[in-house]
């Protein structure tokens, strides 16, 4: 409440300091009426959020590692709530003798229990436990995790829970006042405020589909996985991670919007993962340049880059160079805009997308199919991910968009957390130009070296201009 009270009492000085002196008593009687009804709404906000709040607190059983580094990724926009954050309570100079600890934020979404919060909170966790507003504890079982979007849903055994009630976070508008709910530092309770700064926030590089709501109400570490308000009391965002260069507040948090969050939730319960839509294709943006290469006037949409194999889009017909424009009637934005109509999008489901193709336009329609966890790849559909990874073929066009003087190797297009592979260093975005010794020219190039290997794999792997050596232990 205290950061409340500071913008509030910030706010009423600089609405009576702008009252002219010559107005008299009744502008300043307005002027302060008007301060009090502000305040009166935040204090709604916090009445209304409060019991549907919950401090989650997990325990990470000693394990033996050979190294306590890379046990969580190098986000290039700023790690979730600062790499101060997770030294502090996540990581301890014995690895191998001492268990780690952390601390976060939830949100009760039904009466039966179900908790949502982030899946950084709760990874990995030997114990969770739960505390409710009114201070009761329970242990806490894991529904499911989601990492591409950071998402996690526990639950408890207890009654008379309050749920949060979830708005449509579409209808959110830039300026609108929002309010951060949580426990920072392990602080019980805590509400701050603020506006919404942007909305869409992409390209982040925290994870896999981002559409974050940027907010400047102060966000710090521990209010991972708690909600974002707006003044009527509904959770429009979940909030997940903050740039900050000390691990505290600098103005700038982040939230996954409320109707992603709801999306992945439901799914989690019913399913027990997340069904996403597939449409197999490698996909950029646009920038001027590459527009007018195509004879394409403006950079919204999405260029196809590569078709996969056997996928609904090779099916379809749709080509490398197509440019994406429309999908089931939305105009497409951008590469972000794109993958989240496709996710969106139930399996099986037949859908029109319009594409750009040598100047003209062209209506395909797909039938989508599922999106699969690296968990769910079978070995001989992809043996790469015993490692933790998914790759495709490097192609011209990505090896433009991401600085190189070759295409030749293989892109990391995913890395699972946790994974040998991510253990080990490689992330999202790298190239593999030699595994073994061995040229790298395409994914079943790298397949057969997977397949000879008996030891592990010694890989040189380029990140923008800069080549190291990584080595691989894969899973037995």
């Amino acid at each position: 409440m205290i950061g409340v009270f500071l913008r509030v009492t910030a706010f009423l000085f600089l609405l009576i300091a702008s009252t002219p002196i010559w107005g008299g008593a009744d502008e300043i009687k307005r002027s302060l009426e008007y301060a009090e009804r502000l305040s009166y709404a935040f204090e709604r906000v916090a009445e209304i959020i409060k019991p549907s709040v919950v401090n989650i607190s997990s325990i990470t059983k000693a394990k033996k590692t050979s190294s306590q580094h890379n046990i969580f990724p190098p986000f290039p926009f700023s790690e979730p709530f600062g790499r101060d954050f997770f030294d502090r309570f996540f990581r301890f100079p014995n690895p191998g003798k001492r268990p780690m600890a952390g601390v976060g934020t939830g949100v009760i979404i039904d009466k039966e229990g179900h908790i949502i919060t982030n899946n950084h909170v709760i990874d990995g966790a030997d114990e969770i436990t739960v505390r409710t507003a009114g201070g009761k504890e329970f242990q806490a079982k894991v529904v499911g995790k989601d990492p591409k979007t950071d998402l996690a849903v526990i639950k408890i055994n207890a009654s008379n829970l309050k749920p949060a009630v979830f708005g449509d976070s579409d209808k959110l508008k830039i300026g609108e006042w929002v309010v951060a709910a949580g426990n920072p530092f392990g602080l019980d309770n805590t509400i701050t405020a603020g506006i919404v700064s942007a909305k869409g926030r992409s390209n982040v590089g925290i994870v896999d589909y981002e559409n974050f709501i940027q907010t400047d109400a102060a966000i710090n570490p521990g209010n991972s996985g708690g909600p974002l308000v707006n003044l009527k009391g509904e959770v429009v965002g979940i909030n997940a991670a903050i740039f900050s260069k000390s691990g505290g507040y600098m103005g700038i948090g982040l939230a996954i919007p409320s109707n992603m969050a709801r999306y992945v939730a439901d799914n989690l319960i019913k399913e027990g993962k997340v069904i996403r839509g597939w449409l197999g294709v490698m996909i950029q943006n646009l920038d001027e340049d590459l527009s007018e290469s195509f004879g394409y006037k403006g950079v919204e949409g999405a260029l196809i880059g590569s078709v996969t194999k056997n996928s609904p889009a090779e099916d379809a017909g749709l080509k490398q160079g197509d440019i994406i424009v429309r999908y089931k009637g939305t105009k497409v934005k951008n590469v972000v805009h794109l993958r989240k109509l496709v996710a969106e999008t139930k399996p099986g489901t037949k859908v029109k997308i319009e594409v750009v193709r040598n100047g003209r336009r062209l209506t395909k329609t797909v039938k989508i199919g599922e999106l699969k966890s690296p968990e769910e790849k079978s070995e001989s559909e992809d043996s790469t991910y015993e490692l933790g990874i998914g790759l495709r073929d490097l192609t011209p066009e990505v090896a433009k968009e991401l600085g190189l003087d070759s295409d030749k190797g293989v892109l990391v297009e995913e890395v699972e957390f946790g994974s040998p592979a991510f253990r080990a260093g490689l992330r999202r975005g790298d190239v593999i130009i030699e595994a073994n010794g061995k040229k790298v020219s395409s994914v079943d190039d790298f397949r057969k070296i997977v397949k000879e290997s008996k030891k592990g794999l010694r890989l040189i792997v380029q990140t923008g201009e800069y080549q190291r050596f990584v080595f691989i232990k894969p899973k037995k």
